[in-house]
């Protein structure tokens, strides 16, 4: 175990720790990489996982998901039982943490649900017009590895998603390198992206989105809303409001250096 810059103790073995009800993962503490609620474990209980399900706004009913990074699994129960026409697969490169798995109640493998263990970087390279949503959300203890970073990643990911897909990522919005990910990813995706922050921590959501009009009009968005809203209990408005403002914060900017 090592102490970082932030004077937060780290370790690349992952640990759990368990305090009235909720089952945390760390790879040093203060820092949480995922939380559970022992008693309703789909349930997404820190605020980037809702944010990054904001993908339903643009892609309502996708086909194929591809997850980088396991964590405890918020994402990947919350999918498996909110959206079951959806193939899943989660990409990650940590046996210890895979092997963690029964303790954050993730199903086991089945026809539409499935874990590798993977590096997600080279598993995207394989991949060609074949996935609808790609959420990148892999740390470790050092924050997000290189190979998931890099210009060549990020069109990797583009080259796998089918037209009108989306990629998702979560960000560290306090990371140095924070903007210099974000520009990659913009690049990669032709200026298709949009960027919020989640409420809690210092999470920043990235949304990208393949050859297709993006973001939706706001009557498009509005009607998602409606309709997803009742069977998704992940504040998508909060999530829309914030597009809708980052939209209009843009377009202003825009105007502005006329």
């Amino acid at each position: 175990m090592i102490r970082d810059s932030h004077d937060n103790y780290v370790t690349e073995t992952p640990l759990l720790h368990e305090e009235k009800g909720e089952l945390s993962l760390h790879f040093g503490f203060p820092t949480i990489q995922s939380r559970m609620l022992k008693a309703d474990p789909a349930r997404l209980v820190l605020d980037y996982t809702r944010t990054m399900m904001g993908f339903l706004l643009f892609q309502p009913k996708p086909q194929r998901i591809a997850m980088i990074g396991l964590g405890g699994g918020s994402l990947a129960k919350y999918c498996h039982l909110k959206l079951p026409d959806s193939d899943f697969t989660a990409i990650e490169i940590s046996r210890e943490v895979i092997a963690l798995r029964k303790a954050f109640s993730i199903p086991e493998d089945d026809s539409r649900f499935r874990i590798v263990c993977a590096d997600g970087a080279e598993f995207m390279r394989g991949e060609i017009e074949s996935i609808d949503v790609i959420l990148l959300d892999g740390f470790d203890s050092g924050g997000q590895p290189e190979q998931l970073c890099t210009a060549a990643f990020y069109d990797h990911c583009h080259a796998a998603l089918r037209t009108g897909g989306i990629f998702v990522a979560n960000l560290c919005a306090d990371d140095a390198a924070c903007s210099s990910h974000i520009a990659r990813i913009d690049d990669s995706f032709y200026g298709k992206t949009l960027v919020v922050d989640a409420d809690e921590g210092e999470n920043r959501i990235v949304f990208s989105c393949k050859g297709a009009r993006f973001p939706p009009t706001l009557k498009e968005l509005t009607e998602r809303l409606r309709t997803l809203e009742a069977s998704h209990p992940v504040e998508l408005d909060r999530t829309t409001q914030k597009i809708l403002r980052r939209e209009q914060a843009r377009r202003g900017g825009r105007k502005g250096r006329r």
